[in-house]
């Protein structure tokens, strides 16, 4: 470790080394190292040596130290405090990390001390080393637990932000429990404004957050205790009555439901009252019926309810599978004829040449209430009851015909796990394209990372058959789900649209940063493009440029809008 200020002159050989009797008797010694700038010579002592796994008479010259037994990640601060030292000329304390021969390394405190010269110039240095790989361990296993702490969700149960009642996947998941544990009841209130005795539809979507928000504080104050609440849909509350039997359930239900239509409900700008119509189902454990078929029977329910204008339907027993599947496909057919789907396009950005170069089409429901509504809810449950085909497949053809009357457009197509498993789907795309003369260049089949794939060999051939015609398939949610990596190499991935929920907070959270500049280089190291999705500001897209993402899509870009006459939105 050479002075800063001095240029060390390097002999032709080194001198034989010096050692201090008691080092020489014994291995036992302090651990030690002394530098001298002339000659540039390292001194070890017996134990230091015997710390390193080096040979008790290896001497070294100062600009093989740090490369050799300093950890590389430690160079820079082992430098600096050498050159305090030296520079100073008062002791210095650090600690670092020290190579072993073998590849190990251990933590040391090391006290620097300048060797002075008579006429007070520092003419080397004394380090006295005590290892504390003991301590640091302990010290760095408490960072770790600290920053698994901050990255971890602390909690599953997380509350919907307009309600501050559980989602609807924590709402399912303890009816699982509810179930294994024994029988109860679930009850689903749709919540609907009235005012003057009418129904209103099409309320803004704030006000009927509003007005489910105190809704919810409503059935609060007078469910019994050990009940739990849940936001299952945009204008829906479910309750779970876990143990409760059937005669008490019901009795509980026509209370909930009469206490939200004699309520008057105060909103920031209006007041008004609720139409509220339930639907109470109840199960056992030993039923055929899951959580989700549970849901479902509930939600059917309370459809029943407002059809035949009364405030409950009760179903005393699970729905045969076959009825439920038929009835649900019948729904969809329903909505499928009656113009109750829609879709809207959102604009992704190419950064190479900062151009709209993508359109993500996505799929809304048109609720009677609420006007256009995300279709999750709605693809969970077809998905779960094998309808979910006609569904992508009307996607599919609405995009086909956006592509041919847009032909300088590339569009980007969401499909189920289902759906790309289903050997029916290649041959109705081959269809579509041939039926409206598409470019399948401007096709990208978006396949969801978290969905559940039917059937894998299936997909494989989609993939293909897809990709031979010229088409892309792009891999969605990338990073939320348990499959990523499999999927990268099961499946002739081109883009892959990283997960939002890394994106949205990128610029403040070093750990989100961290994994996505690592899902860049390994998409990089594959030859996939990657979207980032959530994009929102400026500061976060530039972060992206710097990460290497290729295109990115949000809010900033541009929101979802409405395909107009079957054309792309501009800008």
């Amino acid at each position: 470790m050479a002075a800063p200020d001095e240029r060390p002159t390097v002999p032709p050989t080194l001198p034989e080394p010096r050692l201090p009797a008691d080092d020489a008797q014994s291995a036992l010694g302090p651990a030690w190292f002394s530098y001298t700038a002339n000659g540039d010579q390292i001194v070890w002592s017996a134990r230091l040596r015997g710390m390193l796994g080096q040979s008790p008479h290896q001497d070294e010259v100062s600009r093989k130290v740090l490369t050799r037994y300093v950890h590389r990640d430690d160079h820079a601060k082992a430098l600096g405090a050498v050159t305090q030292t030296w520079s100073s000329r008062t002791p210095v304390r650090t600690t670092v990390r020290l190579m072993r021969a073998d590849g190990g390394w251990f933590d040391v405190d090391c006290r620097l001390e300048p060797v002075k010269s008579p006429d007070g110039t520092v003419r080397g240095i004394r380090g006295t080393v005590t290892d504390v790989s003991a301590r640091e361990r302990a010290r760095r296993e408490i960072a770790r637990l600290a920053r698994r702490g901050e990255t971890v969700q602390t909690s599953l149960i997380d509350p919907d932000p307009a309600t501050g009642l559980l989602t609807r996947d924590r709402f399912t998941d303890e009816i699982d429990r509810a179930q294994r544990r024994g029988g109860g009841a679930v009850l689903i209130i749709r919540v609907q404004p009235e005012k003057h005795g009418e129904v209103i539809d099409g309320v803004r979507p704030e006000r009927n957050a509003d007005l489910l928000h105190r809704a919810a504080r409503v059935l609060e104050g007078v469910v019994q205790e050990g009940a739990l609440l849940g936001r299952v849909g945009p204008s829906e509350i479910g309750l779970l009555l876990a143990g409760t039997s059937w005669p008490m359930a019901r009795r509980e239900a026509e209370l909930l439901v009469e206490a939200l239509r004699s309520q008057t409900f105060v909103l920031p700008d209006t007041w008004l009252r609720a139409r509220a119509w339930g639907g109470l189902v109840r199960f056992t454990p030993d039923a055929e019926a899951g959580s989700h078929e549970v849901l479902i029977d509930a939600e059917h329910a309370w459809r029943q309810s407002r059809d035949t204008d009364r405030a409950l339907t009760f179903v005393a027993h699970p729905v045969p599978v076959r009825d439920r599947q038929g009835s649900y496909r019948t729904r969809v057919a329903d909505a499928l004829g009656t113009d109750r789907f829609t879709l809207y396009a959102q604009p992704i950005l190419e950064l190479q040449t900062n151009k709209v170069t993508r359109h993500e089409l996505l799929l809304r429901v048109l609720d009677e209430a609420d006007g256009p509504q995300s279709p999750i809810q709605v693809l969970d449950t077809a998905e779960r009851l094998d309808a979910v085909y006609d569904i992508d497949l009307w996607v599919v053809e609405r995009a086909m015909q956006v592509a041919a009357e847009q032909p300088d457009t590339c569009l980007q197509i969401n499909l189920s796990g289902r759906s790309v498993g289903d050997p029916r789907l290649t041959d109705e795309v081959v269809r579509l394209i041939e039926e409206y003369q598409v470019n399948p260049g401007q096709l990208t089949f978006e396949i969801t990372e978290t969905a559940l794939i039917g059937n894998l060999s299936e997909a494989r051939r989609f993939a293909d058959r897809i990709r031979d015609l010229g088409c892309e398939l792009a891999l969605d949610d990338f990073g939320s789900g348990y499959a990523s990596f499999r999927y990268l190499r099961i499946f002739p991935i081109d883009l892959v649209k990283i997960d939002g929920e890394y994106v949205v907070d990128l610029v403040e959270n070093t750990q989100d940063q961290v994994l996505v500049r690592a899902l860049v280089q390994v998409c990089q190291a594959y030859g996939i493009h990657t979207v980032a999705e959530f994009v929102q500001d400026e500061p976060t897209l530039r972060l992206l440029r710097e990460l290497g993402v290729d295109y990115v899509q949000g809010y900033l870009i541009g929101r979802p809008a409405p395909l107009l006459s079957g054309r792309l939105p501009t800008a």
